[in-house]
């Protein structure tokens, strides 16, 4: 790279060098035709004026001829750094090139490596997520079995205090019919005892009585 900075510096002062001369060419040339017209100036009079225009119009023709030199270094100059450069950067390129395949390869090695990283990231993340959605739905089916259990238990609580209860109350019924029965038979057996004693009375008095006899006729 050194060496391709020294080759440019080198053509640009070349290029300098090219411009001075010919500046300094001109000038030596302008110093020659003024020398010479000075000396002749009394011999030449005349011609003065016609010598003056054609001692312009070369000055003219050779400033144009310079300029259009100088154009033509300035554009083969630019033209051969151009290339230059285009050289020694391909040249650098080209050294270079494993050198840029390695940068490029790790590059696309660490761009790689990122990538799965965050993939994997992503993906465990997502993981999490899914496992806290099981925890969360394990919870709510817990809670609603608790409260399906604690529903169920109190259902049965109350048809165990319903059958208590109404077992209580068959005792109890079955207690009074048998209090009404024992009523009853108790009625009935002290009726049966007036309606003894009273048909003892009455079979007390019927003893005083004829007796009555009874026969039977044979049926025609």
């Amino acid at each position: 790279m050194r060496h391709f900075v020294g080759e440019v510096k080198t053509c640009v002062f070349l290029f300098r060098i090219r411009s001075h001369s010919t500046s300094s060419t001109a000038s030596s040339e302008a110093s020659i035709d003024l020398t010479k017209n000075d000396r002749h100036s009394s011999k030449k009079h005349k011609s003065r004026k016609m010598d003056e225009v054609e001692r312009l119009a070369e000055m003219e023709r050779q400033r144009r001829q310079r300029e259009a030199e100088q154009r033509l270094i300035e554009e083969e100059t630019a033209k051969r750094i151009e290339e230059l450069v285009k050289k020694r950067v391909e040249e650098e390129l080209e050294k270079r090139k494993d050198e840029i395949e390695r940068e490029v390869t790790k590059r696309v090695e660490e761009a790689k490596r990122i990538m799965e990283k965050q993939l994997m990231e992503d993906l465990e993340k997502r993981r999490e997520k899914q496992r806290e959605e099981e925890r969360r739905r394990e919870e709510e089916e817990r809670k609603k079995q608790e409260m399906v259990e604690k529903i169920l238990e109190e259902n049965q609580r109350k048809i165990e205090e319903a059958q208590k209860k109404l077992a209580e109350e068959r005792l109890a019924m079955v207690e009074e019919q048998r209090k009404i029965d024992e009523e009853r038979q108790r009625l009935r057996k002290e009726q049966e005892k007036r309606t003894k004693e009273e048909q003892k009375k009455i079979l007390g008095k019927n003893n005083s009585r004829p007796k009555l006899s009874f026969s039977l006729k044979p049926v025609i």
